[in-house]
């Protein structure tokens, strides 16, 4: 089993294009990666800057404020993203000690640009955290080329695994702050150092901490291992030249795409506007 897990490690550096030894698969869903990230990184009064453009930063924003950082939302209609111009303006004006962006905003079809924005951060000294739960292996991602100091994603999306696990990998400058923390995580079994030594991250004996899903890991495993195989500019490819074709068919008969721009459509997510003259309620009722 830990071979498995070696293996599964090696995976997700793959797929996130990251060195970082502090990477690993959480036992939980995408959402129990979000919370992982926070509330390891953020301690009770720490400034948080987070990208509200969809439910994911909503999401974010309220586990932050749970465990009691002071929480400053950059907010957007959604299909909007977020500029360098107005990021740097935020971390002028706040200065946190953490950025939260979703690369792949999944309730609204939109595509957050990455490059530039962890030098940004850094030149703050904040930290760069991203939510790419519906974006990894679909679109690119550099995590240590693009300077994200954590980065997060889930196994039921582009890899197609049972939903249960995901992934994510932490900058040494993140790992720094979790291990120079003043007070301990809220959650025991979210708690990354216990985490890093379960999953031979550190080097050191390994510590048993929880009953991790088998099941789940030999499939997460498997999904990493078929990405791999494909390799990953074959599968941003892929992805990129399904996503234009189901945009045209759909143009084609008429319907207008709800992100205006082609370059921030995430190819993952393809959303639709409501024709005139509909209700949307109706629309997703009839489609449940």
């Amino acid at each position: 089993m830990y071979q498995i897990m070696e293996d599964i490690r090696q995976g997700i550096q793959y797929m996130f294009q990251t060195r970082n030894s502090l990477t690993l698969a959480v036992s939980g869903s995408g959402h129990a990666a979000l919370e992982t990230a926070l509330l390891n990184l953020l301690e009770p009064g720490d400034a948080c800057l987070v990208g509200v453009n969809g439910i994911w930063g909503q999401r974010a924003a309220e586990v932050a404020e749970r465990i009691g950082a002071r929480v400053h939302r950059m907010i957007k209609d959604p299909g909007g993203c977020y500029t360098l111009q107005e990021v740097e303006e935020g971390l002028a004006r706040h200065r946190p000690v953490l950025l939260f962006l979703t690369q792949g905003e999944s309730s609204s079809g939109v595509l957050q640009p990455l490059d530039g924005y962890g030098e940004l951060c850094h030149r703050y000294q904040c930290l760069l955290l991203v939510d790419s739960v519906a974006s990894a292996g679909g679109v690119p991602v550099h995590m240590d080329r693009q300077g994200i100091d954590v980065l997060y994603s889930g196994s039921q999306k582009v890899l197609n695994a049972p939903p249960g696990t995901s992934l994510i990998s932490f900058s040494d400058k993140a790992k720094n702050k979790i291990y120079a923390r003043k007070t301990r995580p809220f959650s025991f079994y979210l708690d990354v150092k216990w985490l890093a030594s379960f999953w031979g991250c550190d080097g050191a004996p390994r510590t048993y901490h929880h009953t991790t899903s088998v099941i789940g890991l030999y499939g997460l495993r498997e999904a990493l291992a078929l990405i791999a195989e494909e390799g990953l500019e074959s599968s941003w490819k892929r992805h990129r030249e399904t996503s234009l074709y189901l945009q045209q068919r759909l143009q084609a008969l008429g319907l207008q795409l709800f992100v205006r721009d082609p370059a921030l459509r995430l190819p993952t997510v393809t959303t639709v506007a409501v024709p005139a003259g509909y209700d949307w309620r109706d629309i997703v009722s009839y489609v449940m």
